[in-house]
């Protein structure tokens, strides 16, 4: 679908893009088959609009003057704008399902165009674990590479350090403008100067659970490989290993101690197959097999597919083929009462819901996003309270 979306050609469309994309329950995902199905952001804004009116309800569309003061904004601010399909924009990230429509930059944008492999791991990381990450980081830019991470407490922030001689990318789960964790703000500024960050969500977003998971998929689209230094069971690190996982990135693990609760997420991660590494050069090597393309299939009994980022039940009939195998509404409902705080297997759920994996998946992906869900070991889900 990606294949055929062409970048807005002139400032007029690019404000339609985001526009679009900041209309109530479009995600990327939507944004993309709305631009398919209509031809343009102008004509699926006008297609919303109509459908609201006749469906008497509240218009979802964002209103041209909260659009046109954000673009101010950026500029102002000194960030760049970049859209899907401009000479700009990463070529990783532009591979998976569900890239940004649109991407703040700050800094510079050169850096977006390098080779990039990601580090992550735990906030309240061990010193020999800060270390690590920092040497790697290092040797990982003589090799050419450049590090991309979250700007996050411990491994992050130590992954950053360790990279910014040679540039670094952030990928943030809030606006650009704000600084976080606020502790960081020599390191945010440093790599203003020899790197980028980069956001999805508006200027002035202050980070929230429900950002990060979506933060996390940047942070592994952008990369050719991700690498796990310390990260528990249930961590974000862990998502932006599955993640990876499912975009046909390469993932890579640093053992640790079985005693240590940190070491948990990334040993079971070597268990199911990802990579285990202990220097750069071992990175390296992992880096030079093959590079697979984002898995568009899921895969049975194993790893979550990377599902589309569906928007809210209004909207799916209007981006979506008439021969829609099962009701959007009902689905989510479905899905919702059979969940609950105890964990459950996702292939008991699957067989219970009826649904089609991609299905069931798309669904799960929803609710995660929303920080509605968790994952667990052994492919299994539990709703938050």
């Amino acid at each position: 679908m990606l294949d055929t979306i062409k970048p807005p050609k002139d400032l007029q469309e690019k404000l339609d893009w985001l526009q679009l994309i900041r209309s109530k329950s479009v995600g990327p995902i939507t944004f993309y088959k709305l631009l398919e199905r209509f031809g343009s952001a102008h004509e699926a804004l006008k297609a919303l609009r109509a459908k609201a009116i006749k469906n008497n309800q509240k218009d979802p569309i964002a209103s041209r003057s909260s659009i046109d003061i954000e673009l101010t904004r950026i500029k102002k601010f000194g960030a760049a704008l970049i859209a899907y399909g401009e000479e700009s924009y990463p070529p990783l990230l532009a591979q998976i399902p569900d890239a940004p429509p649109l991407l703040q930059v700050l800094g510079n944008a050169k850096f977006l165009k390098k080779r990039t492999v990601a580090i992550v791991g735990a906030r309240n990381a061990s010193a020999n674990g800060i270390n690590l990450a920092k040497e790697l980081a290092q040797d990982l830019g003589k090799f050419g590479f450049l590090i991309v991470s979250g700007l996050a407490r411990g491994i992050d922030t130590a992954a950053h350090q360790g990279a910014i001689q040679n540039g670094t990318i952030a990928a943030v789960a809030g606006g650009l403008d704000i600084i976080y964790p606020p502790e960081n703000r020599s390191l945010y500024e440093a790599i203003i100067e020899n790197g980028a960050l980069i956001s999805e969500m508006p200027l002035g977003s202050e980070p929230q659970a429900k950002h990060f998971p979506r933060r996390n998929r940047l942070v592994s689209g952008l990369s050719r490989g991700v690498v796990v230094i310390e990260a528990s069971l249930k961590s974000g690190s862990m998502i932006t290993a599955r993640l990876a996982q499912e975009q046909g990135r390469e993932t890579m693990a640093i053992p640790g101690s079985p005693l240590d609760p940190r070491s948990k997420g990334g040993n079971a991660l070597i268990k199911q197959g990802a990579t285990l590494v202990e220097t750069a050069q071992d990175i390296v090597e992992a880096l030079e097999r093959p590079f697979d393309p984002p898995i568009r299939k899921t895969e049975r009994n194993s790893k979550r597919k990377r599902p589309a980022t569906e928007p809210s039940a209004p909207l799916l009939n209007i981006v979506t083929e008439k021969k829609t195998p099962v009701n959007a509404v009902d689905a989510r409902l479905s899905v919702k009462e059979l969940l609950g705080p105890s964990p459950v297997y996702v292939d008991d759920l699957l067989r219970q819901s009826q649904l089609s994996p991609t299905e069931l998946n798309g669904i799960l992906l929803e609710f995660e996003l929303a920080g509605q869900i968790e994952w667990q070991a052994g492919n299994r889900v539990a709703l938050i309270s």
